[in-house]
């Protein structure tokens, strides 16, 4: 399982008619069993470069594959169930279901199978106690901190057990230790599955825990780091 994306392009038009380079030219490719951290400041194109790896949106020009399969030209029908089938996506904005206890929000996916609630809810489970909840199951989402609502949607993204993991910022509202912990959680699923795992994120832990680091600016990856090596913009870990 590989993601590859070969010289991606994706560009807008601005309110005032200029073009945004939001993605200029990317190469990046992802090997099974591997995490792979994206640093860049905001309006980098970070989150343009996940969103066209999880087919939300289609390059201009150039080559998105995940597996082989070219995933950047995918009809809005196989591109849905792409992300149903193979793709867990963190996104920066969890958006849990009011009302719904959290083991059932982490059991969305799940019920897109022919299977019942109650099997979803014990598939979902267990990723919730990974992420550190399993004593929150039928807490509703209004009775939840917001570190605790990021945990339920990381916990939804790797319910199904997905084939490529998207992480936008995935410990943006969670504390240090809990960041960290999310992000060992990702990068040992990546090695124990065989999964790539494609990180955007300013969490300086990430570059520790990462096995690849890359930059982005101005859509251009501009910097290719060794493993485990601090990205140059970021602030130091103390202690580290």
């Amino acid at each position: 399982m590989t993601l590859a994306l070969e010289s991606v392009v994706k560009h807008y038009a601005s309110g005032g008619g200029e073009v945004v380079h939001a993605v200029d030219g990317v190469s990046l490719r992802l090997e099974a069993g591997e995490m792979v951290a994206l640093y860049g400041p905001s309006g980098s194109g970070k989150t343009t470069l996940l969103m066209l790896a999880a087919a939300l949106m289609s390059p201009d020009r150039g080559s998105v594959r995940f597996d082989g399969r070219e995933i950047g030209k995918l009809r809005d029908d196989e591109a849905a169930d792409f992300r149903l089938r193979d793709v867990g996506v963190v996104f920066q904005h969890f958006e849990l279901m009011r009302g719904v206890p959290a083991v059932e929000n982490a059991a969305i996916k799940l019920l897109a199978e022919p299977i019942s609630l109650g099997e979803a809810r014990r598939r979902a489970a267990p990723w919730l106690e990974r992420v550190g909840l399993g004593e929150r199951l039928e807490a509703m989402p209004e009775q939840l901190s917001g570190g605790e609502r990021q945990r339920v949607a990381i916990a939804r993204a790797l319910a199904n057990e997905p084939r490529l993991i998207l992480a936008d910022e995935p410990t943006g509202s969670l504390d240090t230790q809990r960041g960290l912990e999310v992000l060992e959680l990702l990068r040992d699923i990546s090695h124990e599955r065989g999964v790539p795992v494609l990180v955007v994120t300013h969490d300086p832990q990430a570059a520790h825990v990462a096995d690849r680091v890359h930059t982005l600016r101005d859509g251009r990856l501009v910097v290719e780091d060794g493993k485990r090596t601090q990205p140059a913009d970021s602030t130091p870990i103390a202690g580290a």
